[in-house]
């Protein structure tokens, strides 16, 4: 795994931030973050970048120990917070050369290609900037690392529908490079969009991770009958599961690919019935109704 947890905690006093975190991101991976504000996301990634220290559990990052070797995953990490502070008195070329200059894995003229794409005019001041431009500037020097991890967090807030187009195609593209990316996000839609896996964090806990590509095999069965369900066979059990009954009503969740479910289908009384994906909402609502995002 080129990110690997066991139990990685960190408290403030009486306050748990991240309990017990487990997980691991293979290389070549986009490995999706969700969960509402002060779920644990960006501790999680500080204490992966080793900005912050553990109170618990171990990490790695491309082989080097969090805390033992924090350097060595900062030197291997392209990383956008989620509140990127930039030099206010430079403008956008003098910004892309300075990082340029800072680390060599900076590509420069890769940084004056990905601001091009964004529609980014680096001639003008980052103080006259829009939040949106200097959200364009940071990602701008970010996705021209040549990381062997890149970290996105919020990579896409402020930025109108275009420009988040365009750095989805560029997070794809970092893939297809042999990239590892951890992208945090609260937009539901893109996550499932882009990434392979997704994990959803509550209160400081992984409470799921779900792979991408099992999730659009899910689909969620509306029927209404004209006789009594007489409920799931035995040998379908593993595929579909009943999740509602009332007045000649039924929900079907099928938890894979709706294949072996057609015959059987088939031979239901049906009168009505609507097919439709689970959809990542679903999921995330499932662990967050209520919550605030």
């Amino acid at each position: 795994m080129l990110v690997h947890t066991e139990d990685l905690t960190k408290r403030y006093g009486g306050f748990t931030a991240l309990d017990a975190c487990s997980l691991g991101v293979p290389a070549g991976e986009i490995f999706g973050l969700l969960g509402p504000n002060g779920a644990g996301k960006t501790t999680l990634l500080r204490l992966l970048l080793g900005f912050i220290r553990p109170t618990g559990g171990r990490a790695s990052v491309c082989g080097c120990d969090i805390v033992a070797d924090p350097l060595g995953v900062r030197d291997r990490t392209a990383y956008l917070p989620g509140e990127a502070r930039l030099f206010r008195r430079m403008n956008g070329h003098g910004v892309l050369d300075f990082f340029a200059d800072l680390r060599p894995a900076c590509d420069r003229a890769a940084a004056a290609r990905v601001a091009e794409r964004l529609g980014l005019d680096c001639s003008r001041q980052v103080g006259r900037m829009s939040t949106g431009m200097r959200q364009k500037l940071a990602l701008a020097v970010v996705l021209a690392t040549d990381a062997a991890l890149v970290i996105l967090d919020e990579p896409t807030a402020n930025l109108d529908p275009t420009a988040r187009a365009v750095v989805l195609d560029l997070v794809r593209e970092a893939r297809a490079a042999g990239r590892t990316v951890i992208f945090s996000s609260h937009v539901l839609s893109e996550v499932e969009e882009t990434c392979d896996r997704v994990a959803i964090l509550r209160a400081g806990r992984l409470v799921h991770e779900q792979s991408l590509d099992h999730l659009r095999r899910c689909h969620r069965i509306r029927a209404r009958l004209s006789a009594p369900f007489a409920g799931v066979p035995a040998a379908l059990a593993g595929h579909v599961s009943l999740a509602g009954n009332e007045a000649g009503r039924i929900v079907l969740e099928a938890a894979d690919s709706l294949a072996p479910l057609l015959g059987w289908l088939a031979t239901l009384p049906v009168e009505e019935m609507q097919v439709e994906p689970v959809g990542l909402a679903a999921v995330y609502d499932r662990f967050h109704r209520g919550a605030h995002a």
